[in-house]
C-alpha cells in the first residue's frame, strides 16, 4: 500500500486549460475524410465538418485548436484556402504524402469549425516560404471591421463581421522544415513579421515565436535574447517513441521492452523540458514569455500498407497511460507552460478519433483527454507520495504519478499506474472533508489493446470501487491504468 498526502492549502499555481489543446494539421487524413468531408458527402455533416466526429470532440470541451501546420503550415499561402471552391487552386503536399492539396478547407472553413466544437483558434503563419505583405494581409483579412479591401474581400466571400484570432504563431519549426534557419536569423525574421501582425480588435494577438526541438536549448536561449521582448509566448516540440527517431517502434505490436522504453522517453522529455525551463528563466526570470508544448505525443512507425506520409499509427493503453504522465507534467510546469497541442486530433499519430468511412473509433488517448476535463482551469495543489520506480533504457521511471486540482470546490485526482504487472492500492489523506465521491478507470485486458472499427469499445472507461472514511480515501488502481477520482 502507497501513502499520498493531499495538501488543498498549499496551492501550486493554475493549470492552464489550454494544456489540454488540439492540433489539425493538413497531413494524411486528419482535415479531409477526418473533420471535413465537404457538403456533397453522404456522410452526416455541417458546413462539411462530419458531425459525429465535431460531437465526439465537442465532449472534451477543447480550449483550443492550432492549424494548418505543422511543417504544412511554411509550404501554405492563405489566398489559396478562400473564396469559390470550385475556383480554388490545387497544390502538391510536398510535406506529407506528395499528394494533391484541392485548399477547400481553408480560413472560413477552419473558423467555422471552431465555432463548432467552441474553441479559440490558433493559427500559424508561412515565415518559411511567405512574405510579410501575406502575413500581414492574413490578419487584417481575418480581423478587421472597418471598410478596407481585404475587410471588404472577406465579405464578399461570406463572413461579415471579422473573427477572433486570439493565438498567432510566427512560423513552425523554422530550425527544420520551416527553412533550415540558424536561431539568430530567425530571431530577426520573428521581429519583422511580428512588426506587421496588427491588432485590429479590441483585444491584443497573442505572439508566438517558433521554438526549439527536443534538448535544442540553445535555440530557446537565443531567440528569447533576440527577441523574446516582443513575444508573449514559445513554442517547444517533443515527440515520444519506443525507439530512435529511424525506428520508432510498432504503435499496436509491441513487447514489455516496447511498453516500458515509452515511459523512459517520457522521462526524457520531462528533463529536457525542465532545461528549457531553464534556460527561459535565465533569460526571461520575470516569466513574461510563456513556454507552449504545441506538438507533443507518441510518435510510432506508420501502419502496414499505409503511404509512410500520412502517419497513421493506432492507440493502446500504452498511449493513455503515458499521455497522463505527460499531462501531469504539464501540470506541475504550469508556471510556464500555459499552452500544448497533442499531435493529432484525427487520423495522424497520437489521434483522439480514427475514422474509415462513415465508421469512427474513439482511441484511449480520447477518453484519456474526457477523464482530465476535472483539471481544465483547476487550481494545482499539492500531493505527496513515494512512488516505487523501476529502471529502464537507463532512466529511473515512477511506477505511478499522481495530480490533484481543485475547481469550484471539486478535488479531481488523476493517477496513471505505469507498471504491466502490478495494480497499486492507495491510502489517500486528506486535510478537509468531502461528502461525496466516485472514481473511474481506464484499462484493458492486454497492454496492446485498441478500439478498432469492429470493436470500437474495447478500451473504455468504467466505474472504480474507491472509499471514503472521514478524511481518507482507499482505492486500488490496477496495472497499466489511468484512474480519475472526484470528491465534491
Amino acid at each position: 500500500m502507497s501513502k499520498v498526502i493531499i495538501n488543498t492549502k498549499n496551492t501550486k499555481g493554475i493549470i492552464n486549460k489550454n494544456i489540454y489543446g488540439q492540433f489539425a494539421e493538413h497531413l494524411g487524413r486528419c482535415i479531409y475524410e477526418g473533420l471535413y468531408v465537404g457538403e456533397d458527402s453522404e456522410i452526416p455533416n455541417t458546413n462539411g465538418m462530419r458531425n459525429d466526429v465535431v460531437e465526439a470532440l465537442k465532449e472534451l470541451d477543447i480550449p483550443v485548436l492550432r492549424w494548418p501546420g505543422g511543417c504544412f503550415a511554411d509550404d501554405y499561402h492563405w489566398r489559396d484556402g478562400i473564396g469559390d471552391k470550385d475556383k480554388r487552386p490545387y497544390m502538391v503536399n510536398t510535406n506529407w504524402g506528395g499528394v494533391v492539396e484541392n485548399n477547400h478547407f481553408g480560413t472560413h472553413e477552419f473558423f467555422d469549425l471552431c465555432e463548432q466544437l467552441g474553441c479559440e483558434p490558433y493559427i500559424t503563419g508561412n515565415v518559411g516560404s511567405g512574405t510579410v505583405k501575406e502575413m500581414r494581409d492574413w490578419i487584417e483579412y481575418m480581423t478587421f471591421d472597418g471598410d478596407s479591401p481585404l475587410a471588404n474581400e472577406r465579405r464578399k466571400n461570406g463572413r461579415e463581421k471579422p473573427w477572433k484570432l486570439k493565438y498567432f504563431g510566427v512560423g513552425n519549426e523554422n530550425w527544420g522544415c520551416g527553412g533550415g534557419m540558424r536561431p539568430e536569423y530567425y530571431s530577426d525574421l520573428y521581429r519583422q513579421f511580428r512588426t506587421f501582425i496588427r491588432d485590429y480588435g479590441d483585444e491584443p494577438i497573442y505572439k508566438v515565436g517558433c521554438g526549439a526541438n527536443a534538448n535544442d536549448t540553445n535555440w530557446t536561449k537565443v531567440v528569447l535574447e533576440n527577441a523574446g521582448h516582443c513575444m508573449d509566448g514559445i513554442s517547444w516540440h517533443n515527440y515520444t517513441y519506443e525507439g530512435d527517431w529511424n525506428n520508432k517502434g510498432s504503435s499496436y505490436d509491441f513487447d514489455e521492452n516496447g511498453w516500458y522504453s515509452v515511459f523512459a522517453d517520457v522521462e526524457r522529455m520531462r528533463k529536457r523540458l525542465n532545461d528549457h525551463i531553464a534556460a527561459m528563466d535565465y533569460v526571461d526570470p520575470d516569466g513574461k514569455v510563456d513556454l507552449l508544448v504545441d506538438e507533443w505525443g507518441n510518435w510510432y512507425d506508420v501502419m502496414p500498407g499505409t503511404n509512410p506520409g500520412f502517419l497513421l499509427q493506432q492507440n493502446t493503453m500504452r498511449d493513455a497511460v503515458s499521455g497522463m504522465v505527460i499531462l501531469h507534467m504539464f501540470h506541475e510546469a504550469n508556471r510556464r507552460v500555459k499552452m500544448a497541442n497533442i499531435a493529432q486530433m484525427v487520423n495522424v499519430l497520437q489521434a483522439m478519433v480514427l475514422t474509415e468511412g462513415e465508421r469512427i473509433a474513439l482511441t484511449p488517448t480520447y477518453h484519456l483527454f474526457k477523464m482530465m476535463k476535472g483539471h481544465h482551469d483547476g487550481t494545482l495543489v499539492d500531493a505527496f507520495y513515494d512512488s516505487k520506480c523501476y529502471d529502464t533504457d537507463g532512466e529511473s521511471v515512477p511506477k505511478i504519478s499522481v495530480s490533484p486540482s481543485i475547481k469550484d470546490d471539486i478535488l479531481t485526482t488523476t493517477i496513471a499506474n505505469t507498471s504491466l504487472d502490478e495494480d497499486e492500492t492507495l491510502e489517500i489523506e486528506l486535510d478537509r472533508s468531502f461528502t461525496d465521491i466516485s472514481a473511474q478507470v481506464l484499462t484493458a485486458d492486454n497492454m496492446c489493446d485498441f478500439n478498432s472499427f469492429d470493436e470500437p469499445d474495447k478500451v473504455v472507461p468504467k466505474p472504480l470501487a474507491v472509499t471514503l472514511d472521514g478524511n481518507k480515501v482507499s482505492i486500488t488502481v490496477p496495472a497499466m491504468s489511468i484512474a480519475a477520482i472526484t470528491l465534491k
